[in-house]
């Protein structure tokens, strides 16, 4: 049976997880992290993909990107790993792949849940054992957003913008986000939608996801239903 095509929608940020094949490391030494990171910013400037946040971690990483055409996330996907694996099995003397098949993907709900996913994935060096704290992880984009140092890959999305009137407000405002950490439903609802490539939102948001994509978003009801409407007790 064929996969059903990923979820991807331009003008929508998307919660992007690319892991390394078998859990083997994709990331081993800083130059390599250095080195993705100018292929990112590269690559996202060539296909239109805004990257709001991110973090690379030793065997895995996490985007949250908004593409301007349907075609932009994968566009950037494939440029990054033409580049980044031949150069990373030149390195270390390895052939093969590098990846674990095709990166996973989850179309993000504004409001409440994209900056969510964006805690999410700036918490996940602290989740990993990586990092005691956010702002001690330097290949992520939390140093970004809490003004410790500008960052060329990011793009700040306009929620971001929105938590405050100047850059010292909007960095204040997020750094009190980001301690307040991610509750376990939180964190298994932003986990689980990547994991299944399923909508992070509301169930309003994904009936309408429903109506504009005429696919479907929500799960199917359980059981059969009823060819006729069940007697109810006297």
């Amino acid at each position: 049976m064929a996969r059903q095509p990923r979820l991807i929608l331009p003008k929508h940020a998307h919660h992007i997880l690319q892991r390394g094949n078998d859990r083997q490391r994709i990331f081993r030494e800083p130059a390599d992290y250095e080195r993705f990171l100018a292929w990112l910013a590269e690559a996202a400037r060539a296909y239109q993909v805004a990257i709001h946040a991110y973090a690379l971690l030793p065997t895995q990483l996490h985007l949250l990107a908004t593409p301007e055409t349907g075609e932009a996330l994968a566009a950037m996907m494939q440029k990054l790993g033409r580049l980044y694996v031949p150069w990373y099995n030149g390195k270390y003397e390895r052939t093969g792949g590098l990846f674990e098949g095709r990166f996973r993907t989850a179309v993000v709900e504004p409001d409440r849940h994209l900056l969510m996913c964006s805690r999410f994935i700036e918490l996940a060096p602290v989740r990993e054992g990586e990092s005691g704290e956010p702002a001690a992880y330097p290949w992520s984009s939390y140093r970004h957003h809490a003004g410790v140092a500008a960052d060329a890959v990011v793009t700040e999305h306009a929620l971001f913008w929105g938590l405050g009137n100047t850059p010292f407000q909007r960095e204040a405002a997020y750094i009190a986000l980001v301690e307040e950490g991610i509750g376990p439903e939180e964190l298994a609802q932003v986990a689980g939608a990547v994991q299944k490539g399923q909508a992070l939102g509301s169930h309003a948001f994904k009936l309408e996801l429903e109506r504009q994509t005429q696919r479907r978003i929500l799960p199917a009801k359980r059981g059969r239903p009823f060819k006729t409407p069940p007697a109810t007790a006297a």
